[in-house]
């Protein structure tokens, strides 16, 4: 990193390392709070590691609910952080799988849908992959989705530590060629581990960055 970069990673370890609360869960649009501050949304399939990873990024043990049955988390999530308030974390429901009625995974994914089409404060969307599965249909149609709704986004592979060396840089290589093909998607490819703490900062900083656009 250069010096300016460590300087922005710095700054942003230090704000996930203040306050980070829970605000609301809004299982409808209606209960959405008051577009104030800028947004940062996570999306990713069920048991991709996504409350693992806002845990790690803040460095709390159980801010996001990390389920043991997947697809539990039906409403978009929100966190503020800062003190005073800076911007907002938005844990949204996972998708591709989920122990749910058909009709309730409808109506997650039009809550989705209609949350990244119109959500003014929404700065970007971080879309997680398992790094041990790479892309799969589900995080494609994500990607379209949020290339439609002309939604900027950074892939982040989730789980490095959980495949060897060799794997994780063709998995790495595989995501990038894929993602340049996507008009919203960010062409570097955030690699990271919750439980290791790999390739945190980077992504802290680049939230941080994201935010202040």
């Amino acid at each position: 990193m250069t010096e300016e970069e460590e300087q922005l990673a710095e700054e942003a370890r230090r704000l996930f390392s203040g306050r980070v609360e829970f605000l609301l869960s809004a299982p409808q649009l209606k209960f959405l709070p008051e577009p104030d501050y800028p947004e940062i949304a996570f999306c990713g399939r069920s048991n991709v590691g996504k409350s693992s990873l806002i845990n790690a990024l803040t460095g709390r043990k159980a801010i996001a609910r990390a389920s043991v049955t997947p697809g539990r988390t039906q409403e978009l999530n929100f966190f503020e952080v800062g003190e005073p308030t800076q911007f907002r974390l938005v844990d949204m429901p996972g998708y591709g799988f989920a122990k749910a009625p058909v009709k309730v995974v409808a109506k997650w994914k039009n809550l989705v849908k209609t949350f990244l089409r119109g959500r003014v404060p929404l700065k970007r969307t971080m879309v997680l992959v398992d790094s041990r599965h790479g892309l799969k249909d589900s995080d494609r149609e994500m990607m379209k989705m949020l290339d439609e709704a002309a939604v900027g986004y950074r892939v982040v592979l989730t789980k490095a530590d959980k495949i060897k060396a060799s794997a994780l840089e063709a998995v790495t290589a595989k995501t990038e060629a894929e993602a340049r093909k996507h008009v919203a998607a960010f062409p570097q490819i955030h690699v990271t581990s919750a439980e290791k703490g790999m390739g945190l900062d980077e992504l802290r900083a680049a939230l941080l960055r994201d935010v202040r656009l």
